[in-house]
């Protein structure tokens, strides 16, 4: 299994832990891919999962850059044009680095903007 699967398969029980309903896995579109749509409460949140076994080139959530950034709002976007009416929202990254083969775990919610 491939890291990034790996860590997308945690985040699933990480985020259940915390609350989150899991709506949707690996939402994908021509403009791109949401690693994980769920709700916290009343808000629909769009879910980055970045996952490392070394903080050589940074921590995991360093790697969400403006292009990423784009992209995810973008394929969100296409998402919330299923709804009559829009949802709050908002853009989680839940950042996962493997230390020592154990898996340490930060959410940032509300990580960015559109």
């Amino acid at each position: 299994m491939k890291l990034g699967q790996k860590g997308e398969g945690i985040a699933l029980s990480f985020l259940k832990t915390r609350g989150y309903a899991i709506i949707e896995r690996n939402y994908k579109t021509p403009l791109g891919e949401i690693d994980i749509i769920a709700r916290d409460n009343e808000t629909l949140v769009f879910v980055e999962v970045k996952t490392r076994e070394s903080i050589e080139f940074g921590l995991p959530f360093e790697s969400v850059d403006r292009r990423k950034r784009r992209k995810i709002a973008g394929v969100a976007l296409s998402y919330l044009k299923r709804f009559d009416e829009l949802p709050m929202c908002r853009f989680d990254v839940l950042s996962i680095y493997y230390r020592n083969g154990n898996p340490e775990f930060e959410l940032i919610q509300d990580a960015f903007e559109v």
